[in-house]
């Protein structure tokens, strides 16, 4: 049987869809002999490599999800400092602190250490000071995958051991050039999104920001296509979604079906 390796990128809520994806694998009992995830793509890629099954994923997000009141009261809970830590580096209130966060809202059965992981997983953050990608593979899993998660404007920034670490989508938004050589197959799960349509009304400076964001996620990946490309490339398609509706889950994950059993029927090729 040939061997999988699974990279799953940045992109926001977008990467609700991943989870889609994750269902195409345990369907075809396929379990990924590799991952790498950078940003919401190493938030999902750690639950499943922890041996979560997609389905209890899915059922996990929407049940955080659809209660809105306790996802805002965790939000509240895990903010990075108080009004009086305003001017700090660090205390930002209206950041989040996204170690606080995924500890709060992270399924039980992920473990504190990469070794403690059932598939071996690659964590892409950003070194701030020396602006190059931060590659994590062992030790404590929260503030890699925190570090990933770090959206510039949004949530804090993660200090691990000498290194700050921020948003893996900056410099590497679909990790599978960290997944070359280690698999038969590398599959590449690409959330950046396309153009996306013209609307009624102009976007607001919150959707500028990080939109543009994405827009440069998006160029990434293209460049690094045109370098290499990975034997199977999916693209959920999910650009009508920003980057922070998450409250739109189930509409992500519905919008990601048609991609699922594309890969479905690509896997299968590949198996025969």
């Amino acid at each position: 049987m040939p061997t999988v390796a699974l990279a799953l990128g940045a992109g926001g809520a977008r990467g609700l869809a991943h989870i889609a994806v994750l269902e195409a694998f345990d369907e075809l009992g396929i379990t990924p002999s590799a991952i790498a995830g950078a940003s919401i793509g190493a938030m999902v890629g750690a639950a499943y490599a922890a041996g979560l099954p997609a389905k209890a994923i899915r059922a996990h997000t929407q049940d955080v999800l659809r209660d809105r009141a306790t996802l805002m009261s965790a939000l509240v809970q895990s903010r990075s400092g108080r009004l009086t830590g305003m001017l700090s580096a660090f205390g930002n209130p209206l950041l989040v602190d996204g170690e606080k966060f995924l500890d709060r809202l992270w399924p039980h059965t992920v473990p504190d250490r990469f070794e403690g992981l059932r598939i071996p997983l690659t964590v892409i953050a950003t070194d701030y000071h020396a602006r190059t990608e931060a590659v994590f593979k062992e030790g404590p899993l929260l503030p890699a995958v925190a570090g990933s998660i770090a959206i510039p404007g949004l949530v804090r920034p993660v200090r691990h051991g000498e290194r700050i670490l921020v948003d893996g989508g900056a410099v590497n938004p679909l990790p599978f050039d960290h997944l070359i050589g280690q698999a038969d197959l590398v599959v590449a799960v690409d959330v950046t999104g396309g153009p996306i349509p013209h609307g009624s009304r102009g976007p607001s400076s919150f959707e500028i920001m990080f939109g543009t964001l994405q827009i440069m996620q998006a160029t990434i990946v293209a460049a690094k296509l045109k370098i290499y490309r990975p034997e199977i490339v999916v693209r959920p398609l999910v650009e009508r979604f920003r980057m922070l509706d998450f409250f739109d889950a189930r509409a992500i994950l519905a919008a990601a079906a048609p991609a699922k059993d594309a890969l479905k029927r690509e896997l299968e090729a590949h198996f025969r």
